[in-house]
């Protein structure tokens, strides 16, 4: 077949450990042989960042502001552990909260579904979108460790005025944390979720923990609401939609008991811990699509979840593994899609849309990764396959619609 061509360059951030190697044969058996690919390569592996000082991080966020689209492997957020077993130089923060930081973004994670893996809670029928705020909270957090002493919030503002307020008097050693956030990046937040939810026809519910968090908590319930009110509820309400705001341990409770189908909204930490909990109990986190969206239209694609390390030491040792990659290969088919959209490239965004529906088919004939094998319903004959195996068989699938 003559390869579908493309125009503009797609980003591609190549990431670390088991992913990368996944990454690699994604590119070399689904999408070179059906794609003349064109991409602008960024190394975010933790060697490369460690010798740039990051720099490749920032580099790679401009080119997505530059470009539009996106696509990412993912990669090792360092911690002491890392910080020995790599030789760094420091402890680099989270690529993908830099890259979020300067894109302004929100990462909506949905689960890839199929009929015969069902959901753990067993009134799940539609798949529910975490849409997870991108930008400070923990992720950008100052921290200390204390002795005895007193801990106190101090801001001075522009005009030289001095607000201080005491935190705690510390009669033994303890540990200290501050956080913040922008009413900027809220009601960025706000807009891209509101917009988000029209765009797909589905409901959005937004929780946060206003009755203990009076301030922090209670402004992005107030900017949600006060954007709502002036600018969504009439197209909310045209479309048939509701916005709805909760606690969060209420909002818990109710996903819990719902049937799905909706956006539930979260602060950047609640986001990252309900997407895990959210794919687990659809089947697998490898299973769960991740993209982030700026307010001015830039995407970046990627999986949800880590870089498989407890693989990538077995795949170091020679060993065979079992490592599922469809959320990898959505991130690229979700990139080739946009970017064939943004573009005016039909064949591209058909292609886009073979390649999941071929991975998807895939596994329905009960070619599998070994994650999915006790989640699948009974009846289904399995055959538990290693990753190499997996992305064959879909190249072959895939073959058989071009040649």
């Amino acid at each position: 077949m003559e390869k579908i061509k493309m125009t503009t360059p797609l980003v591609e951030m190549d990431g670390d450990e088991m992913t990368r190697i996944i990454w690699k044969e994604i590119k070399e058996e689904l999408i070179y042989p059906f794609v003349d690919l064109k991409t602008e390569y960024y190394d975010l592996g933790l060697v490369k960042r460690d010798e740039t000082n990051d720099k490749i991080t920032v580099e790679s966020a401009e080119a997505t502001k530059k470009y539009g689209v996106a696509v990412k492997c993912a990669t090792i957020t360092p911690n002491k552990q890392r910080m020995s077993e790599y030789n760094l130089k420091e402890m680099w923060k989270s690529p993908n909260g830099t890259i979020r930081a300067m894109l302004d973004g929100t990462v909506f994670r949905a689960p890839i579904t199929l009929t015969i893996i069902k959901p753990a809670v067993k009134s799940w029928e539609s798949p529910i979108t975490i849409a997870r705020h991108a930008y400070g909270d923990v992720y950008k957090a100052t921290e200390l460790r204390v002795g005895k002493g007193t801990a106190e919030l101090v801001f001075t503002s522009e005009t030289g005025e001095v607000t201080r307020e005491k935190i705690y008097d510390f009669e033994c050693d303890g540990i200290l944390q501050g956080q913040y956030n922008k009413d900027s990046s809220i009601k960025s937040f706000a807009r891209a979720c509101f917009n988000y939810a029209l765009s797909v026809k589905q409901d959005l519910w937004f929780s946060t923990k206003d009755t203990i968090s009076k301030k922090y908590d209670h402004n992005f319930k107030n900017i949600f609401e006060e954007i709502y009110e002036t600018e969504y509820k009439q197209a909310f309400e045209e479309n048939g939609l509701k916005y709805f705001y909760t606690l969060i341990d209420d909002a818990v409770a109710r996903v819990i008991r719902s049937k799905g189908g909706f956006i539930w909204a979260l602060k950047n930490y609640d986001g990252d811990v309900m997407s895990d909990m959210v794919s687990t109990a659809f089947g697998s986190l490898a299973m769960m699509t991740s993209v982030l969206v700026s307010p001015d239209g830039k995407y970046e694609y990627e999986a949800a979840h880590g870089t498989v390390t407890r693989h990538y030491y077995r795949y170091l040792k020679g060993e065979k593994t079992s490592t599922n990659p469809m959320a990898t290969i959505f991130a690229w088919s979700g990139a080739l899609k946009k970017r064939g959209e943004l573009d005016k490239l039909p064949e591209l965004i058909e292609f886009g849309e073979k390649l999941e529906e071929v991975s998807l088919a895939t596994i329905m004939s009960g070619v599998m990764t070994k994650d999915l094998v006790g989640l699948v319903e009974k009846g289904v004959e399995v055959k538990p396959v290693l990753t190499t195996e997996f992305i064959k068989e879909i190249r072959k699938n895939l073959e058989k619609l071009y040649n």
